[in-house]
């Protein structure tokens, strides 16, 4: 069954790329092609879209990309107080995965006037602005409102997400996957306790 999942964020999308062990199974950013070749389907081209032949990422590049990947593992669940990640023991905020974050703030891609007057980015988009980006998604996030950084509420699911609805009262990854095994499992134990 598939489901759709809006993780809210560019920065926390990013997880959805693979991480550190377990998550390293479910890698996909094997070379710099293939973070190019992911990033026009991510939310960095929601509003101005652009392919993957405007983007330009070196080898040095897609590794911080994956250093600072790694540190968001870590990261978000130490400061939101939120469940522990399958496979990563629980731990407080480490100072070096949050410096790390701050130093990855970098550079952002730029966006300039078409020849017809339309907004555009300027190209090549390069795997420092990408991380730029991500990174100072994530400080922003962090630093404004990190009561909406969220894991999904579902046993054995580790996705997070930015809570990005009105109420703020996100629990699941997606109605579709753990929201209906959630609805399914309690309403199976209301039938039990019922008979």
């Amino acid at each position: 069954m598939t489901h759709t999942f809006d993780s809210g964020s560019f920065a926390l999308e990013l997880l959805l790329t693979g991480g550190p062990p377990p998550w390293d199974r479910y890698e996909i950013l094997h070379t710099p092609e293939d973070l190019a070749a992911w990033l026009p389907d991510s939310h960095l081209a929601l509003e101005l879209p652009f392919s993957e032949e405007q983007v330009r990422i070196s080898r040095v590049e897609l590794d911080r990309v994956k250093e600072f990947r790694a540190a968001i593992w870590r990261v978000i669940p130490a400061l939101t107080a939120t469940k522990p990640v399958p496979g990563i023991p629980p731990a407080d905020v480490d100072a070096k995965d949050l410096e790390l974050i701050n130093q990855m703030v970098g550079p952002l891609p730029t966006v300039r006037l078409s020849a017809v007057g339309r907004r555009e980015w300027e190209t090549p988009i390069t795997g420092s602005q990408v991380l730029g980006a991500a990174a100072r998604e994530l400080v922003d996030l962090l630093g404004r409102k990190p009561e909406r950084l969220r894991m999904c509420a579902g046993d054995n699911c580790a996705l997070m997400f930015y809570d990005t609805s009105r109420p703020g009262n996100r629990r699941w990854c997606s109605m579709q996957r753990c929201g209906n095994r959630n609805k399914v499992g309690s309403y199976r134990t209301r039938r039990h306790d019922d008979s």
